[in-house]
């Protein structure tokens, strides 16, 4: 396996993302500022409370009893 160690990326033209077809296995903290819709996203560690987080689908008044019952 290859390292590569860079203090950016940036895509071919200018204003572009890079591609990651196969995806990226990111260790440490990462910030992102723009997850697409139907991107899945995971993480083995969270730091925060969670309490910005928006589009959950949670039903009011559900609560972290009710998460933990019917998970």
């Amino acid at each position: 396996m290859s390292n590569l160690r860079v203090t950016s990326l940036r895509g071919r033209t200018a204003g572009s993302a890079p591609t990651l077809p196969d995806g990226a296995v990111i260790t440490g903290v990462t910030t992102s500022t723009n997850v697409s819709v139907g991107s899945s996203v995971t993480a083995a560690e969270f730091y925060g409370d969670g309490s910005g987080l928006t589009g959950l689908n949670v039903p009011s008044g559900f609560s972290e009893l009710d998460a933990a019952l019917f998970n």
